[in-house]
């Protein structure tokens, strides 16, 4: 999973749960390298191997092997990502799982499922089961402990009228805690499955949620998108070049030669990554610059010249050139257009 992502409110999700059973914080944040400032903005994304190395400090640190169950048996998914607000915010269960497969990528980025869904429903021989086609789960089996917890035990919780799970598989081992498995989720588990799997009643998609909550459910929605296209933008390597020059814009020193460094590779890899991608870094610094120039003008909160230094460009003359270049009119008239 290597280059996968976790939401710094679901990672501060786990710190919070492991400190309330007894962990250090501090200690608990050094062992993955984190600082409570990483938390500060819950949309952050942070490294998932940063994620497992918390998770396996706080099971040591509460001395609690069954640590991941319990987390995801208790937490609120709602108070974790904007993917848990979104879901309880859908119409229906059905619908509420479609939209945790569409924005799931918001609480961990898991790599291998760009041939669809994660979650997926199958019917056999008259039964419902829901599978998650995660690569590689017993990698990482504690992120399955925590998500069936999360699945079983909180819809339990939430929606007492309706029984979810009937039974559940797991592709993992039985563990030494195989009877908190029983305790939380009160359901049959087979263990060393082929799959990852839940089986639930026929009928569980219909179950109602929030039927008439359309209005928040679009609210929701439109800042998930906005989500989904900033992570995408930063998996890209163009999103990560422009992540690294828009703080240095002003200054007019973004050579290759330093961003190629930042990314610890060399100049002529940087160029040839980029191509695949079908740009140069020449075409990135530029239409990043155009794109500045005209967020800075359209607000008009700063003079044309101002504009021009914010951008990188030493020379007033200069810029209103490339402007026009960019845009066929001089930056003054699309100050005034604003």
């Amino acid at each position: 999973m290597e280059g996968a992502t976790v939401s710094a409110g679901f990672a501060q999700a786990l710190a919070d749960f492991a400190v309330s059973k007894g962990a250090d914080e501090t200690r608990l944040l050094g062992a993955a390298d984190l600082r409570a400032e990483d938390f500060a903005d819950r949309d952050a994304r942070l490294p998932f191997s940063k994620y497992v190395v918390l998770m396996r400090a706080a099971k040591m640190q509460c001395e609690n092997p069954a640590l991941a169950l319990e987390f995801g048996a208790t937490g609120d998914y709602r108070r974790m990502s904007i993917v848990g607000l979104i879901a309880y915010a859908s119409a229906t269960m059905a619908e509420a799982l479609t939209q945790i497969n569409r924005y799931g990528r918001l609480v961990i980025d898991v790599a291998g499922l760009a041939d669809g869904p994660r979650y997926e429903i199958v019917l056999e021989n008259g039964e419902r089961w829901m599978i998650d086609r995660r690569l590689n789960p017993n990698a990482f089996p504690e992120l399955t402990e925590s998500t069936w917890s999360r699945f079983i035990c909180t819809t339990r919780r939430d929606f007492p009228q309706a029984t979810y799970a009937l039974a559940a598989e797991v592709s993992h081992a039985a563990p030494s805690y195989r009877h908190v498995y029983n305790e939380l989720w009160q359901v049959p588990v087979k263990f060393e499955a082929d799959r990852n799997a839940i089986q639930t009643t026929v009928d569980w998609g219909e179950v109602a949620v929030q039927a008439d909550n359309r209005y928040v459910f679009g609210i929701f929605t439109q800042r998930g998108d906005a989500l989904l296209e900033e992570l995408q933008q930063q998996t890209t390597l163009r999103g990560r070049v422009e992540s690294l020059l828009l703080p240095l814009l002003h200054t007019g020193d973004v050579g290759i030669n330093m961003i190629a460094e930042k990314l610890e590779t060399s100049r002529q890899t940087l160029h040839r990554n980029l191509k695949t991608e079908g740009v140069t870094f020449e075409q990135v610094l530029d239409e990043l610059r155009h794109t500045m120039a005209l967020d800075y003008l359209s607000a008009r909160k700063v003079s044309v010249n101002e504009t021009a230094y914010l951008v990188g460009f030493s020379d007033p003359t200069a810029f209103s050139r490339a402007f026009k270049r960019w845009t066929g009119i001089s930056p003054r008239e699309a100050r005034l257009k604003g």
